[in-house]
């Protein structure tokens, strides 16, 4: 593969990402739009961008885990989707100026190429797929801790999930000034993987019933459920969610 990427470029882009590539031709091909490997006939970076996809996932799943040990896993997939989106590694392809490295061709040069959100990110998957091949699975995820600095989620506080049987009990409170009551209706399944169904009774006699792997969550289910439920019929006694 010949070097189409000035020498001072290639190594500027290196320290922006924080890591050396032994196989220079690894990071060149990713920076090889397929416009510009049909005009020239040499690899383009669609392959790499296969990999960095899940290499990003990976890195990216690995550290909301670690850092939001008390988010569950709705949470962590919703901030995980948040960090990976074609915007957001647009966004931090931009931080590096990615762009002015990636081999384009002619038609899509014209047409502004470099700054297209589609380009930038499947360009940016397509390097931390290279930094795997050339140094594997750790130097990938050094390289993503470092881009996505100052851009994680907030503390945990926020994916804390809701405690809907609280505020279920403070919606009946004000509307009959009484409390719901809960029952299990049944549970079935093998004991590894049981299921629970819980009926939740509002004071007006109206059951809502929710199943899941555990009493805990099949009440806060049935009650968030019977919430929503409230919420419908009553929406003049709720503020607007923020």
């Amino acid at each position: 593969m010949s070097l189409e990427i000035p020498l001072d470029a290639l190594q500027a882009l290196q320290s922006k990402i924080h890591y050396e590539f032994k196989q220079v031709k690894l990071l060149i091909q990713a920076l090889t739009h397929t416009s510009h490997a049909n005009e020239k006939g040499c690899l383009h970076n669609e392959r790499l961008e296969f990999l960095g996809d899940a290499v990003l996932e990976l890195a990216v799943s690995h550290e909301l885990f670690q850092k939001f040990p008390e988010a569950q896993e709705g949470h962590l997939t919703k901030m995980r989707s948040a960090m990976v989106r074609e915007a957001a590694l647009a966004q931090v392809a931009k931080r590096i100026g990615l762009g002015e490295c990636i081999l384009l061709g002619k038609g899509e040069e014209v047409q502004g190429g470099r700054e297209k959100n589609s380009v930038l990110s499947d360009a940016m998957e397509a390097v931390l797929g290279a930094i795997y091949l050339d140094g594997g699975l750790d130097p990938a995820r050094t390289c993503v801790n470092f881009l996505f600095e100052g851009l994680w989620p907030s503390p945990p506080e926020t994916f804390r999930p809701k405690d809907f049987k609280s505020l279920l009990q403070e919606a009946t409170q004000r509307i009959w000034k009484a409390r719901p009551s809960y029952a299990l209706g049944s549970s079935h399944g093998p004991e590894h993987a049981k299921l629970y169904t819980v009926i939740v009774t509002l004071p007006d006699n109206i059951q809502v019933q929710w199943e899941e792997s555990s009493m805990r969550r099949a009440e806060q289910g049935a009650a968030e459920e019977a919430l929503r439920l409230i919420k419908s019929r009553h929406p003049e006694l709720f503020q607007p969610e923020s």
